[in-house]
């Protein structure tokens, strides 16, 4: 997952806070030793996730009303993760702290519009481009299996060589147990995670046809036996250039830019904080008197 997705994160009851009113009496839960009303509870909820909320809701809002990311833009954006993922989507989730997928569109909504204010701010030159297309890789589905030395991974072959099937092999041989039970599988491997692994086994891998088994790749975790199941052709320049100006933007992005960004998209919409405790929730934004 990009950097800026991982960096969100959001409120716990962000949807419950913005639905209360400050002054409601309405009661939320009624008890025998009282009740608790709705004005108990958004204060409850303010003190504990206000800032983080307001900043959201109020980010969404204006950012919005200026910058365009449809339910498309984010459901293809889910659908890349899930590629470069593979088996490992659902894993991902949990170990980020999204509690389903509609948790995770939500995020990225809000990420894809900062990203579209903070990028109109970077620049790229066409030595840029070209520089990057030229060392660019495209996409790879890859599945491995890795085992401590030479001698267990030509073993690990032969057992390839005789039919056996690489999914079950993975399961009972490789010592990455977190793709050995998805068969080895490591999802897509492209020009925006490749950096992820060593440049021993993106390079074998690479070098392999589709369906093709390696021979025993080491590297600083062990030895590899890998298999590339997918392969996209590597696009012309000129078809290229928009992705590619996205991608070196994106890669050029750091939280700074997107700091940056918020303060003037703030101080542009002329943002007003009416609640005085919630008066630094937001950047470049005022309380009123």
């Amino acid at each position: 997952m990009k950097k800026w997705i991982l960096a969100l994160s959001l409120a716990g009851g962000v949807l419950a806070l913005s639905a209360c009113n400050q002054s409601g009496s309405e009661k939320i839960a009624e008890t025998k030793a009282g009740d608790v009303t709705q004005e108990e509870l958004y204060n409850a909820m303010k003190e504990k996730v206000g800032d983080q909320a307001l900043q959201q809701l109020v980010y969404e809002k204006v950012l919005s009303k200026k910058y365009k990311v449809t339910d498309k833009d984010v459901d293809e954006k889910v659908a890349q993760l899930k590629k470069d993922l593979g088996t490992n989507f659902e894993t991902a989730l949990a170990q980020y702290g999204y509690k389903s997928e509609e948790d995770l569109k939500s995020t990225l909504k809000l990420g894809m519009l900062q990203e579209k204010a903070a990028m109109k701010d970077i620049k790229v030159t066409d030595k840029d481009l070209k520089d990057y297309y030229d060392n660019y890789k495209p996409d790879i589905k890859v599945r491995h299996i890795l085992v401590k030395d030479e001698k267990t991974a030509n073993d690990v072959i032969k057992q390839l060589n005789s039919g056996k099937k690489f999914e079950d092999v993975a399961k009972k041989e490789s010592t990455d147990t977190a793709s050995a039970q998805n068969g080895g599988d490591l999802g897509t491997i492209n020009n925006q995670n490749a950096a992820q692994y060593d440049k021993d086994f993106i390079k074998a891998a690479y070098a392999l046809k589709v369906n093709e088994i390696s021979k025993p790749v080491k590297t600083q975790f062990g030895y590899h036996i890998i298999q590339v199941t997918e392969k996209a052709e590597k696009k012309p320049y000129d078809k290229m250039k928009d992705q590619i100006e996205y991608e070196v933007k994106s890669s050029k992005l750091t939280n700074d830019d997107i700091s940056k960004a918020m303060e003037r998209e703030m101080k542009n919409a002329d943002v007003k904080i009416n609640d005085k405790d919630l008066k630094d929730a937001l950047p470049a934004a005022s309380s009123s008197k």
